[in-house]
Order: structure tokens, then sequence, then C-alpha cells
């Protein structure tokens, strides 16, 4: 790490790294909790905060929140995944969800897809425990890190255990975060700001607490995408959301080069206003993705259950048509054991359903044959996977 990028504006500590020998550390301070906002940001804070309530408000009146909720989640799991170098198609993750197995080898795809299928379980985690029985806390964070890394490749990463070595992020060491001595100090510090009384803006709090956590790097592995997934949590709890609609990781991943400089910045030279102020945009480009997204698997929904009623559709078949919004992608044998039918009928009802427009046969190879609603899978994993 050059030490020359570093200025009397840093806002932490140079120290010695035992690795590489010789080297530097950095040691953020605390998080301020008064922070004097700039006077030109007001603008776009307030554009971030009505784009954000909403896409809120838009949520709250959605009949069952969490059957649209479900996509968005799963493409946030690839998105973030992919930020990391992990990557699966949309379909690899919907047919790994179908049939989850363990992975052969250290080289097995399946290692890939089941990390993005992690994500979700780790984020599904979070939401539990947060609302059921755990605070913003380490503890915490060390479930949903656990859930993370949970049964996938490399056996050096602690699952759930905060590092007792020192790492380096970035191409020869662009970055070196904390030493082992230090992280648990730093990480006190963190857990005592989310429970502290502040005068910043809770937006800019979550994104200041965003800049910490990735600073402190306190895993060995994972730390990009537990971080992603605390900040959701974050904004959804300090903003007072219903639920967790905002995701980020599709614009960090977009803008990936400005994101990683934007955080070094504020070690290296103060640039808080810089950073926040691009978080914002990017709240704002995030939270109208997602409504757009929303409204039109709202209108999807609507228009498949007139589809299906105006054919004299069953309750059954209306409820196969509910499931699709949560994964898209179905087997024969899955829906009979869902509805509780025999093969044939079941066959019977994806015939009815790709009669309507709803399913199409997919053109992989997999048995048992797959079924696919491209309309849902187009709203919902546009650009997914890029």
């Amino acid at each position: 790490m050059d030490a020359a990028l570093f200025t009397d504006n840093q806002q932490g500590e140079l120290v010695a790294a035992n690795a590489p020998p010789g080297g530097i550390a950095f040691v953020p301070n605390a998080l301020p909790l008064e922070w004097p906002m700039p006077a030109t940001m007001w603008p776009l804070l307030m554009t971030a905060r009505e784009s954000l309530a909403r896409l809120d408000g838009m949520g709250r009146h959605l009949a069952d929140p969490q059957l649209l909720l479900t996509p968005l989640q799963q493409r946030e799991a690839l998105r973030s995944s992919s930020m990391e170098g992990t990557y699966a198609t949309p379909e690899q993750l919907l047919l790994y969800q179908l049939d989850p197995r363990e992975p052969r080898s250290e080289r097995d795809q399946v290692n890939a897809w089941r990390e993005v299928f992690n994500y979700g379980q780790a984020l599904q985690l979070g939401m539990r425990k947060l609302t059921e029985e755990l605070p913003l806390s380490l503890r915490l964070i060390c479930e949903m890190h656990a859930a993370l890394l949970n049964g996938v490749r490399g056996h050096n990463r602690r699952p759930g255990t905060f590092r007792d070595s020192q790492v380096q992020v970035g191409a020869g060491g662009r970055y070196v975060p904390p030493p082992p001595t230090h992280v648990m100090g730093c990480l006190d510090a963190f857990e005592k700001y989310h429970h502290a009384n502040s005068s910043v803006d809770p937006l800019l709090r979550a994104f200041m607490a965003h800049y910490q956590f990735e600073t402190i790097h306190p895993f060995t592995d994972g730390n990009g995408r537990t971080g992603r997934l605390l900040l959701a949590l974050t904004i959804c709890q300090w903003l007072g959301l219903d639920k967790p609609w905002l995701y980020m990781s599709a614009f960090f991943e977009r803008h990936k080069d400005e994101y990683i400089d934007r955080l070094f910045m504020v070690s290296a030279d103060g640039q808080w206003e810089q950073w926040l102020s691009f978080c914002l945009q990017g709240v704002i480009e995030q939270a109208n993705d997602t409504i757009r997204r929303i409204d039109q698997l709202v209108g999807l929904r609507e228009a498949f259950r007139e589809r299906v009623a105006s054919s004299g559709g069953s309750a059954r078949l209306h409820g196969i048509t509910e499931y699709l919004f949560t994964a898209p992608v179905i087997t024969i044998p899955q829906v009979a054991d869902m509805t509780d039918v025999s093969y044939p009928t079941a066959k019977a009802d994806v015939g009815r359903l790709m009669k309507l427009g709803i399913l199409a046969e997919h053109p992989s190879d997999e048995t048992p044959k797959l079924y696919l609603s491209p309309a849902i899978f187009n709203v919902a994993y546009e650009d997914a996977a890029q």
C-alpha cells in the first residue's frame, strides 16, 4: 500500500503490517456521529429519499410482497456474487434451487451456483434474525457470513469467524486492512456505532457504515458480499422500510472502479462527500429500476390471473402461476409434488399454462424437462448476470 496516497485528512492511522514484511496497513477511525453535510448535497439526498419512499410505498401496497421480493433478491445474489468473481447465470441459479447438491470437487461448477444460492440464504437469515431475534450486531454478521460460505469451496475461509491473519485487497495490495490485532477493536466501535444516537441522516449513515465494514475487512473471505447484505438490512431498518427493497450491487458493479476508488479515498483523504454523493446517485438509480421491475411484475401477475380465469382455470392453476413469480423455472414432477396431484394431471396443468402463453419449454437437455415463464424471467433477471 502506497503511504504517499494518504493525506493529512486521512480517516485513520497507518501502522506496520506483518505481511508483507515492512509493509503498512490502515486502521480506520471510529465513524463520526455528527457530520456537517454540505448544502450542495441536499437536493441529491432529497431525491434519493423520495425515490426510496416511492419504492417502499409501492411495496407496502402489494398483496403479497414476498412474491415479488424473491426475484429481486435472487437478482441481487447474482450481481453481488459476480462482483467477487463468482459467476452463475439466472438459469443456473434457478436450476440449482430445484435440485441443490454438493459439489464433487473445488473445480466443480456447482461451487459457483451454491455460492450464489447461499447469498440468498444469508439474506433471508439476516431478515429473519433482525425481525425476530437479533439487533444489528457482530453476532448477526457472523451468522450471515457462516450462511454465505456454508459448504462452498475452500477450507481456509473460516465461516462465521473474524480473521486472525493479515489480508490484502486489490492487485499488489493496493489496500491493506487493519492488522488482526486491531480487528476486534475496530469491530467493537463499529457495533457501538449502530446503536448510538447520531445527527447524521440515516441513509448517509448507512453508507458510512458500509464504508467502515469494507475498510475493516473483518473476514478472510466474503467481505464484499457480507457488506452488501448488511447494507440492504441497515437501510431497511434505519429508514423504516417495510421490507429490504433496495439492493445496491447492480449499481456498484456497473461502476466498480469508481466504487473501489471512492471507498479508498475516504480512507486516504477524507472524501466523504464524494463517496456519499456517489451512493445517493446509486440509490436513485436502483430505487427507480426496482420500481420499474415491480410495476412490470405486478402487471404480469394481473394479466396471468385474467388469462387463467378467462380459460376457466382452477384454483390449482392459479397457485402454480403465483409460484412462478418466485421460481420461473419448473418441472412436471415439481408441479405434481407441490399441488399433490398425479403426474398426468400435473402434465396437463403445464400444458394448459403453455397454451395460455405463461409457460414455455426450456431449451436445455435437463431431465426432467424444464419449463420457463419467459415474461417473468425477462423482467426479474434482465441484465442479472452480465
